[in-house]
């Protein structure tokens, strides 16, 4: 089974701040650790990777070396991947940022971070939009929202995705404290932007507790999603099948049931294209493809859409796909991955370990995916 690669950065002064009276720890490390205080982030990362150790064999974390991440997945046994060094003795925000940016070019499926709401604007200011990232508390203060609510539920969280479980996406704010108000006696609060965070995501039995779930209204909720979202001049490529076909019927397009169509500004430009014909149209063009799985079996390319060559996808890019199923659909597949099969290795092995699935209106789910 090929292994999920996982990002870690801890910020290992993250919390010094708190047992020291300082009301947080930016700028006050120092005077923390003058003071006595034991970091604790290092103990806390520790709590949330202890939920991973049986799933130790299907992971590989990409981190920076020493209290960074490489210290503590040592200790515990987890493969990982060195990808840099902090700067000095003493890790600081720049450290941080650099971090993200590499796991992120290493290609990590999920970005975990120790810290508080400082670690979560470095992580703001560096990351790419729609990268998924997840905070592990540590800090003296938390009042961002891309936090778990514990270490542990990180841990579990992050099991739930590499076991295949279905992990809605959703956009969660960073915000921080004014700390040098807050030593002064007042609060002001600032939001910093917004992250991709994965939150708990419902299974089938769980969608059968207020009734079936309904294909026909998913597929009508989808397309309202995407109607209100259309961009214009942007080409939209509709991969075969029926999940496709339905939504396409919902925005009153008349589409292939089992064919490549090309839609452009809410009409379909081109029907049942080849490769060469939709190659053409999205060479050089703003473009998102929409695929969808084989229930029960998982791939979402290269069965059946074989019209969506390598050149393609390339031409595209692997950041605009965007797999279309309902979670009953995924619900068949038992935990499986979703599959790939381009025809080329090192594309397949370019795809991220896990995509995004649109599941709802404004509901996206993040699923695991192999080759």
């Amino acid at each position: 089974m090929p292994l999920f690669h996982i990002g870690l950065i801890v910020n290992p002064l993250a919390g010094v701040g708190g047992p020291a009276g300082f009301k947080g720890s930016d700028g006050m490390a120092e005077a923390a650790l003058a003071a006595g205080v034991e970091p604790r982030a290092a103990e806390r990362t520790r709590t949330a990777l202890e939920v991973l150790l049986p799933l130790r064999e299907r992971l590989l974390f990409r981190t920076f070396a020493g209290a960074m991440g490489a210290e503590l997945l040592t200790e515990m046994g987890f493969a990982h991947e060195v990808l840099g060094i902090s700067a000095g003795a003493v890790s600081h925000a720049s450290d941080t940022r650099l971090a993200v940016q590499r796991l992120q070019e290493a290609g990590v499926a999920l970005l975990l971070f120790a810290g508080g709401d400082g670690t979560a604007r470095d992580v703001a200011e560096a990351v790419s939009e729609g990268q998924p990232v997840l905070g592990i508390p540590a800090g003296v203060k938390i009042q961002s929202g891309v936090y778990a609510i514990s270490p542990r539920a990180a841990g579990e969280l992050t099991r739930r995705l590499v076991e295949g479980g279905l992990v809605r996406l959703a956009s969660g704010e960073v915000r921080d404290l004014d700390e040098a108000a807050l030593r002064d006696g007042r609060v002001a609060s600032r939001w910093f932007g917004e992250l991709t965070v994965p939150q708990e995501g419902g299974y089938l039995q769980q969608v059968k507790q207020g009734g079936v779930e309904s294909e026909e209204l998913v597929l009508a909720d989808l397309a309202a999603w995407l109607e209100a979202d259309w961009q214009p001049g942007v080409r939209y490529v509709f991969g075969p099948g029926s999940t496709l076909h339905g939504l396409a019927q919902n925005l009153g397009l008349e589409t292939t049931l089992l064919g490549v169509d090309v839609v452009e500004d809410g009409r379909v430009i081109a029907h049942d294209v080849s490769e060469a014909e939709l190659f053409a149209l999205v060479a050089g063009t703003p473009s998102y493809l929409l695929v969808t799985a084989i229930g029960g079996q998982g791939h979402i390319i290269g069965r059946g859409n074989q019209q969506i060559s390598p050149r393609v996808l390339r031409s595209i890019g692997l950041e605009r796909l965007r797999v279309v199923a309902t979670k009953r659909k995924l619900s068949t597949l038992e935990g499986r991955p979703l599959l790939v099969d381009s025809g080329e290795i090192v594309l397949d092995d370019a795809f991220p370990d896990a995509v995004r699935v649109w599941t709802g209106y404004k509901e996206e789910l993040l699923y695991p995916l192999s080759r």
